[in-house]
């Protein structure tokens, strides 16, 4: 599996899927926890959106589901962009390897 990343505003955001059902995005956020330690700071959940703010290597990022675009991870703004682009990017690299 390959992830599509998307450069936007300066901002890097990793496309995990983007046909998919919420189940993928509960499997994620699963790995993110379990095998990351990731602990998520703010959970937003709309009727067809989800947003799951969190931290990893000192960035603060989100988990993002839609309905209509999928499965995705993005920085939140106030990080260094580079920097945070290179987390992001680093962070779907681990999760391609991981069977979804």
């Amino acid at each position: 599996m390959c992830y599509h990343l998307k450069t936007r505003y300066g901002g890097t955001e990793a496309v995990i899927d983007d046909n998919c059902g919420i189940s993928k995005f509960y499997s994620i956020a699963g790995t993110l926890s379990d095998d990351m330690k990731v602990k998520f700071l703010n959970q937003i959940d709309d009727a067809d959106t989800l947003d799951w703010d969190f931290k990893y290597k000192k960035f603060l990022l989100t988990l993002h589901y839609n309905i209509f675009n999928g499965v995705s991870i993005l920085p939140q703004p106030g990080n260094s962009v580079s920097a945070a682009n290179r987390v992001v990017v680093e962070l779907a690299r681990l999760l391609e390897k991981k069977a979804y």
